[in-house]
């Protein structure tokens, strides 16, 4: 059955808008980004935008959203095997891969964080699927102890990767999968095991 050319339409112009705003945040503030900005960097008229997206923020959130939903499937497609595996390895690559990939949206999204609040998202987003892995290797830890570990591991990879970035990804991805490794090792072993 073939698709409905409405559907690729309507995809297509989503796709140039949610383009359209991630050229528009590398060049200004988000908050000083309009619709009119937004509609004519992707060369269609303001009633066009608004037939997909309210505002700018909606269309923001959007974006947001659909990273974390692809990131979320990567980490579901490995957990079990991290989880099995006992290392991080299997949803570190991975996940890794992705924000290279992504590194444009990603680092975009990290310098304007009052508008995205990408790094809180993703905070949410590592310590939901963490706390899987902490409760199946270390079962008789507290609830508490593992929210605060989790917290740190959050903040301690996003800051690892941010860090990457500015350097210009100076280490190699293997090199920088090995320190994420020993780090969270470290912490976790230090705050879980007496």
């Amino acid at each position: 059955m073939p698709k409905n050319p409405e559907d690729r339409r309507v995809k297509r112009t989503r796709k140039l808008l949610k383009e359209s705003l991630l050229e528009l945040m590398k060049e200004k503030r988000f908050q000083d980004i309009s619709i009119r900005d937004v509609a004519d960097r992707a060369d269609i008229n303001r009633t066009t935008f608004y037939l997909h997206y309210a505002d700018t923020t909606q269309l923001l959130n959007s974006m947001v959203t659909d990273l974390l939903e692809e990131a979320q499937g990567l980490i579901d497609a490995h957990i079990r095997e991290t989880v099995a595996d006992g290392t991080l390895r299997p949803v570190f690559e991975p996940v890794l891969d992705f924000v290279v990939t992504h590194r444009d949206v990603c680092s975009v999204f990290m310098e304007n964080p009052e508008a995205s609040h990408f790094a809180e998202h993703l905070q949410k987003l590592i310590q939901k699927n963490g706390r899987e892995i902490v409760q199946a290797w270390f079962p008789e830890t507290q609830n508490t102890t593992v929210s605060y570990l989790l917290g740190f591991l959050a903040c301690g990879l996003i800051g690892l990767i941010v860090e990457w970035f500015q350097r210009g990804m100076d280490l190699s991805q293997e090199e920088l999968l090995a320190a994420a490794e020993h780090l969270v090792h470290g912490a976790a072993a230090g705050l879980l095991t007496e």
